[in-house]
Formats: structure tokens, C-alpha cells, sequence
């Protein structure tokens, strides 16, 4: 274990680094059928999106902070397609390791051919009672390539300076190599004064090893600050089995989940917080929506107004936009409540519209969470 996990309350101030916030993490570019299922489909849009960068887009695009992404891409249409979405998000894409298409020879170039390629996923949100549903090409992505030893921690974290890092399960399950990368980072982030958090986001498709899983994420999990993680993430991933029944309503679950997270903070005491969003799912365009932060240095829970029946457009990236809003809060200087309110706000918003980032800023995110406090309606802007 390094010799000083960074807690919350140890966040470094914004002169003194170059980046509020650094996700490391896959990201791949999304193709959405609209609201006609994948197999019968004949016209997509485009977005991006990953689990650990969708924070660092949130935390940008939405709460105008300085953010970046270490990933791995392909030079080619798709690759830079991808870092133009990046740019436009507001995130600074220097660091990304790219490619070639050049077949030289060299640790990162590959052939024209299409042998190591951009991650895609074909992604249709659902429709009343038709699920979502995810189709995956990942196999031979560029990011399964890189390894420990790749990126300069010590320029990054200490020349640079970072305030918060960001990598989650995706990132630690994707390749043989990809663990080894993602505890070196968060080890090397703590060495520096890096706040640091990761949402353990288990993916069955990423990692069918439960067992594999939970030993990688057991020793990624003593190096953070901040563990971001749902019930069923804290069982497959980390081994911690919430007792509760299927399709419990929020009350009855947060019981059963403080439970949880109260033996996850007893057996890694360098969490300072633990937290999730609650997503109560009536069919696919309707659901109920909450949140908690567990403050682990004063043994205090912090829960969010709750949402019950909302309308939405798509079910991707609620997790890492309540990431992404509690950071933000985090990072602004703002009490653990205003932040589990903002983690819930911007993890509703961002199912609100197409994409697995939000289009949205923090004045509406803001919004939110005073109407939700009220329990009021929406009212038209004119």
C-alpha cells in the first residue's frame, strides 16, 4: 500500500496544478440506432464515451473545470472523430497515446488493415418494456495495448500536477496488461498529493470472472480515496453482497446498502468516500433516481432528494455524471451534501439527453437540485 492514501479533505488547490481533473480509461465511438433496435437499423448518430472518460467530459463540458484523458487510439477517421468529440467537450486530448497506421515496427504503430482498432459499440436505449441493449467491438482495441511503464507519472502528476484522478473497473478488466496500468497510476497519484477515485462500473461483457475481478479490484481499491460503486458493482467487483430484495424500493435498499458500505470502509480505511446513485427502473423511459455519499472520516451518510417516476432519452452514463457532479463539487469547494445533490442532478440529467455525456451546465444542474428539493414541477424558460 503507498504510504499515504489522499483524502477528500486533501484536495490540492487549483494554482498549484495544470489539471483539476485526469481520467485514465478506454473510450470508444458509440453508434445509436435511434429508437429502432440495432439489427434493424439503417440510420445511426454518432457519440463517444467510455466509463472513466465520460467523467472527465462532465467535469469539463458541464462544470467548466480543466480536465484530460489518457487513453489509447488509432490514428485514423475513427481515432481523431473520437478526440474532435474530446475537444469539444472542452477536454485536453495531448496525452492520448496514438498509433500509427505506418506498420514500422514500433511499440505503438499497427497496420492499415484494421488488426488493432478504435473500441465501437453499437448502443439502442430501449423503448417501455424493450431493454437496452449494448453490442460490443473491443477485442482488438488500442488500449488493450498499453501497459505499465507507458505514461509519465512523475511529469504528469508531479511537473504538471493533478488534483483529482479518475479510472474505474473498465480500465483495470479490459487486457492482461490493464490492471497493471491502473494501479501503477493510482499509486503513483497518491505519491503526489492526487486525489483519487474510481467507479468499479463491472462489466460482465469486460470481465466474465467474477473471481478475477474482485482480486484486481481489491488491490486497486487500497490506493483510493474515493470508490464509487452500486450494490451489484460491490458484489461482482469487490465481493461485498448486499442483502435485498429485487426491485426494492430506495428506502429499503439505502438500509441494506449502508450496511455494505459500512464493511467496505472498515476493510479499506483509506476511503474517505463511498458513494453510488439509486436508479429505481420502471421500463426503459421511466425510472426513480437517488443518491448517497457515505463520509467515511466522520461516519455520516449523505443522501440526495429523490426522483420518482422521470421520463428519460437514454439509460448510458448516469453512474459516471454522478461521478463526475460530486467531484465537481469536490474540486469547487462545496459541503458533501450540495455534492451528493449535484452527483444525483447531473446522473439524471445526462439520461435527459441522447449521448453518454450531458448537455447540459451547472446552472441547470443547479436548477435541478433546487427543484427536487421543493418536490415542484418544471417551469418553461421564456
Amino acid at each position: 500500500m503507498a504510504k499515504k492514501v489522499i483524502k477528500y479533505t486533501e484536495i490540492k488547490s487549483a494554482d498549484s496544478c495544470k489539471y483539476d481533473g485526469l481520467s485514465l480509461g478506454e473510450v470508444m465511438l458509440r453508434l445509436d440506432p435511434y429508437d429502432v433496435p440495432t439489427a434493424q437499423a439503417r440510420e445511426m448518430r454518432i457519440f463517444q464515451g467510455g466509463g472513466e472518460t465520460n467523467v472527465a467530459c462532465g467535469l469539463s463540458h458541464t462544470f467548466g473545470l480543466r480536465t484530460g484523458v489518457l487513453t489509447a487510439l488509432v490514428d485514423d477517421h475513427i481515432g481523431k472523430n473520437i478526440r474532435h468529440q474530446l475537444r469539444a467537450a472542452g477536454v485536453d486530448t495531448s496525452k492520448i497515446i496514438w498509433f500509427n497506421t505506418e506498420n514500422d515496427g514500433s511499440r505503438f504503430s499497427t497496420d492499415k488493415k484494421g488488426t488493432l482498432m478504435n473500441g465501437i459499440n453499437f448502443t439502442f436505449i430501449g423503448k417501455g418494456v424493450i431493454p437496452s441493449d449494448t453490442c460490443y467491438y473491443r477485442a482488438h482495441s488500442a488500449i488493450r495495448e498499453l501497459e505499465e511503464g507507458d505514461f509519465d507519472w512523475d511529469q504528469i502528476f508531479g511537473q504538471k500536477g493533478v488534483r483529482v484522478f479518475n479510472t474505474g473497473g473498465i480500465c483495470t478488466l479490459i487486457s492482461p496488461t490493464s490492471s497493471g496500468l491502473a494501479i501503477e497510476a493510482v499509486k503513483k497519484a497518491n505519491e503526489y498529493g492526487t486525489f483519487v477515485s474510481a467507479d468499479l462500473n463491472y462489466r460482465s461483457k469486460v470481465e466474465p470472472d467474477k473471481n478475477k475481478a474482485r482480486m484486481i479490484n481489491q488491490k486497486m481499491a487500497s490506493f483510493l480515496g474515493f470508490l464509487v460503486g452500486n450494490d451489484s458493482d460491490m458484489t461482482d467487483a469487490l465481493g461485498y453482497e448486499t442483502k435485498i430484495t429485487k426491485n426494492a424500493p430506495f428506502e429499503e435498499w439505502l438500509d441494506a446498502y449502508k450496511k455494505t458500505v459500512a464493511q467496505v470502509a472498515k476493510d479499506f480505511p483509506n476511503l474517505s468516500l463511498i458513494g453510488t446513485q439509486w436508479r429505481g427502473a420502471t421500463n426503459a423511459d421511466l425510472i426513480s433516481w437517488g443518491a448517497v455519499l457515505y463520509d467515511a472520516l466522520a461516519g455520516k451518510f449523505y443522501v440526495s432528494a429523490l426522483r420518482k417516476d422521470v421520463p428519460i432519452k437514454d439509460r448510458t452514463g448516469g453512474g459516471d455524471s454522478y461521478a463526475s457532479g460530486v467531484l465537481a463539487a469536490l474540486l469547487k469547494g462545496k459541503d458533501l451534501q450540495t455534492a451528493v445533490e449535484w452527483g444525483a442532478a447531473h446522473g439524471m440529467l445526462v439520461q435527459e439527453t441522447p449521448g453518454d455525456i450531458t448537455m447540459v451546465d451547472q446552472k441547470l444542474v443547479e436548477t435541478e437540485v433546487n427543484r427536487a428539493l421543493a418536490g415542484g414541477g418544471v417551469k418553461a424558460s421564456r
